[in-house]
């Protein structure tokens, strides 16, 4: 799984004033996460995200080979789960079992617009940070948590490893117009999911629980 930063979220800072910052303690910090989570204030959130979003596809001249790219983690397959057990922190192996147990949640929001644009004749495509030894775990969630009809996902190979989230993904996404086909969409929760060109409309998820670079 890609690796994993504590959100700042989770150090928020109140700013007083220009000159004077006042802390909040830790634990304040991850009750707020949880409220936020669990209030159905994330799935509100993403609800109206998304209606913004449909509102522009409509406006879009879809061809066969438009397609929209969606990152994984946090995008179309919740840790909140997970991170909320580690009491948002992180621990490499329980997190790699996670994935591998292939029993994270789809986000719903996320899964009921994969099914309008499918609806639409857009074409879909996966493009994740996890490894290709993740790959088998990682395409049967998916597909057990409703995301069908899929043209490909693409996980990191052994020489990609090394690279950022957002150089990779770029790349990615340079080699998917490459080979022909148009990105009118990309959604992800990270800056770094859709950062630079060959993005199409870009659509910013929420996650206040870690950041990718």
């Amino acid at each position: 799984m890609k690796s994993i930063l504590i959100t700042s979220l989770l150090f928020l800072i109140i700013i007083n004033s220009c000159c004077n910052q006042e802390l909040v303690n830790l634990r304040t910090a991850k009750d707020k996460v949880k409220e936020y989570y669990e209030s159905g204030k994330y799935e509100n959130e993403l609800n109206e995200i998304y209606s913004v979003v449909k509102s522009q596809v409509e406006k879009l001249d879809i061809k066969n080979n438009s397609v929209a790219i969606f990152d994984v983690d946090d995008t179309a397959l919740s840790n909140y789960e997970i991170s909320k057990r580690l009491d948002f922190g992180y621990e490499h192996q329980i997190i790699q079992d996670w994935v591998l147990s292939a029993k994270l949640p789809a986000i719903k929001p996320t899964l009921e617009f994969y099914n309008y644009l499918k609806s639409k004749k857009v074409r879909l495509i996966f493009l994740t940070g996890r490894y290709f030894e993740e790959y088998d775990a990682t395409l049967k969630n998916l597909i057990n948590e409703g995301y069908i009809g899929f043209d490909t996902l693409i996980v990191r190979n052994e020489s990609e490893k090394k690279l950022s989230a957002e150089e990779y993904k770029l790349t990615k996404r340079k080699e998917l117009e490459s080979s022909g086909y148009e990105i009118i969409v990309c959604v992800g929760d990270q800056f770094s999911d859709l950062s630079g060109k060959h993005t199409g409309i870009k659509v910013k998820l929420p996650n206040y629980l870690y950041e990718i670079k």
